[in-house]
């Protein structure tokens, strides 16, 4: 599924008219009303988890967000729960540290989202690198009800090294990911579709890689229906 820059996506619709291609649309907006319904209720903050002793019983489905330090993981959450501080924002690369757990109020809806801590901070000291990496990679490799990882591509710069090495280890542990661009709204008329097209042929040999990137704006709403719904998909699956 791709979100263009029209706010369309494409993927998962057939094309033309009659019975199945009223079908698929039938279907493409029941599975948006899912994400909306999913989204529209009030969602909390649960916990921080600063090392892997102190993680939750693995119980309920959990979807995790990674991505680059200011890539604008905590922007993207609160878009997508109607809330403008639902999880913490900072202009401070590298501020976040814990695992941070997100559940709606209603006890009926079994859904877990899993803010993880940036990656990619120059500045960050090797000691602060290397407990990130024990904490998050342990949670990837173990927690037996994670759904799928969206990984936060910058839509600015497309695929850096380090998400590459981050996709790396995702495939060798076998852990379902799709990737999702941040910031849609700011390459320059065409800058969108070409990091789309790259970040796509990036990913299409990658054996854990869900096919197709969403983009999203945080400011402009642009693809937040389409990745709401996707992770209403995938949470009932």
């Amino acid at each position: 599924m791709t979100a263009r820059a029209d706010g369309d996506d494409t993927g998962g619709t057939a094309s033309g008219d009659g019975p199945a291609a009223a079908g698929a649309a039938a279907a493409d907006a029941a599975v948006r009303e899912a994400g909306r319904l999913l989204f529209a209720r009030p969602w909390r903050f649960v916990l921080g988890v600063p090392s892997l002793g102190l993680l939750p019983p693995a119980d309920d489905p959990e979807i995790a967000f990674a991505g680059r330090s200011n890539v604008g993981k905590s922007s993207l959450i609160n878009a997508l729960t109607n809330r403008r501080d639902l999880a913490r924002t900072s202009n401070t690369p590298g501020r976040t540290q814990e695992l941070n757990w997100f559940r709606p109020e209603d006890s009926d809806v079994r859904l877990t989202l899993v803010d993880m801590p940036g990656y990619g901070y120059a500045e960050a000291p090797k000691e602060r690198v290397d407990a990130w990496t024990r904490l998050v990679f342990g949670y990837l490799r173990g927690r037996v009800t994670l759904k799928r990882v969206y990984l936060l591509i910058d839509g600015r710069h497309g695929v850096k090294a380090n998400d590459g090495e981050v996709m790396d280890l995702l495939d060798k542990a076998a852990v379902s990911y799709q990737i999702v661009l941040t910031k849609a709204d700011k390459p320059k008329k065409g800058g969108l579709e070409a990091v789309v097209a790259a970040t796509e042929a990036a990913v299409a040999k990658r054996p854990a890689a869900y096919p197709g990137v969403i983009a999203t704006s945080s400011e402009t709403g642009l693809g937040i229906d389409v990745l709401r719904a996707a992770i209403a998909r995938t949470a009932s699956e």
